[in-house]
């Protein structure tokens, strides 16, 4: 295996973040409340756990954010099977998606880093040479900016993401006590495997609305929704006339994390299922240990192209440019 590097930045507030070249992972993120130093980010203790888990851990994720029905997509009348990973479908990017390799350091300075890497044509069962950069950014306002550029040399599918798992009041507690608010008026059902079962639906159906701040824990399991994947998975619709797409909200109150981003949906993942996954105290997560909020394009868009967003197919001659930001507040 290749070197591995961390990478720190650090603002003027005292905030600090942590980045590996390693799947271009965001590692940890540690803010100063008062006397303390709170760790807001799910990680792992070493590169081995991190290359042997799989929970995406902080990880950035490509080329397919989520999953691809049948592992299979059609561009043009050419009909491309993909690598499932898991069962028939694809998940993130097949078995060897981006957050598997390890991306080149391009550039890197107090507040920044940028990633790059190459995916060769046939990578994953994807057509055309995808050549893409993501770079972290952290402000002295205690933001985290992502970005990602991508260009490609055939018509392909592109969602890239980042795949941390927050948890607000540190790694002592589930996220249960979090509160939750996402603008959007529409969510994706999905079947037990993930995959979207229904069009976009009113959040108001199956009790899904988190258009107010919502504790996680609120009727957890009341929901049939719910109920189908073991608590919140699912991609919400962004209302893009609101300026901030989500919010959450410590349990303690001490902490807020705002996100706004390019992307036209934002997948919801309270953690169903980290039981088991390596952390950094030498032991193991629970379930619901932390939240991700990955933002994104809907799942399986590629075979739903009616859907009510940006396409997710990018042409050669196209930059492909989406943004990411998490703004820390500490109240």
């Amino acid at each position: 295996m290749s070197v591995k590097h961390i990478i720190t930045l650090r603002n003027r507030q005292g905030m600090q973040i942590k980045l590996s070249d390693w799947g271009a992972t965001w590692l940890s993120c540690v803010v100063p409340i008062a006397e303390e130093k709170r760790e807001l980010l799910l990680g792992c203790q070493t590169f081995e756990q991190y290359q042997q888990q799989d929970a995406y851990l902080g990880a950035t994720i490509g080329r397919y954010a989520n999953r691809i029905a049948n592992a299979e997509i059609d561009i043009a009348g050419k009909h491309y099977q993909l690598t499932a990973n898991q069962g028939v479908n694809q998940l993130h990017g097949g078995k060897l998606g981006f957050d598997k390799q390890l991306w080149k350091i391009e550039s890197q300075s107090e507040q920044q880093v940028i990633f790059s890497l190459i995916s060769p044509d046939g990578d994953q069962g994807y057509p055309g040479e995808l050549k893409v950069a993501a770079s972290y950014t952290l402000t002295d306002d205690n933001q985290v900016i992502i970005e990602y550029h991508a260009n490609t040399t055939k018509c392909t599918p592109v969602n890239l993401t980042n795949h941390a798992y927050f948890n607000l009041d540190g790694e002592t507690n589930n996220v249960l006590g979090h509160s939750l608010k996402v603008n959007a008026n529409y969510y994706l059902p999905v079947d037990a495997n993930g995959i979207p079962s229904n069009d976009l639906l009113n959040v108001t159906e199956d009790d899904m609305d988190l258009r107010q701040l919502r504790l996680l824990s609120d009727n957890l399991f009341g929901s049939s929704a719910r109920k189908i994947t073991g608590g919140y998975d699912h991609a919400y619709l962004l209302d893009s006339s609101k300026p901030v797409a989500a919010q959450l909200v410590s349990s303690d109150k001490k902490v807020t994390m705002n996100l706004t981003t390019s992307y036209p949906a934002l997948q919801v993942y309270t953690g169903n299922f980290l039981t088991h996954t390596p952390n950094r105290h030498n032991g193991v997560y629970a379930n619901f240990a932390g939240v991700a909020l990955e933002a994104q394009f809907l799942p399986d868009s590629p075979h739903h192209p009616t859907w009510p967003q940006s396409s997710c197919f990018l042409e050669p001659g196209q930059t492909y440019l989406q943004q990411i930001c998490y703004q820390f507040c500490i109240n």
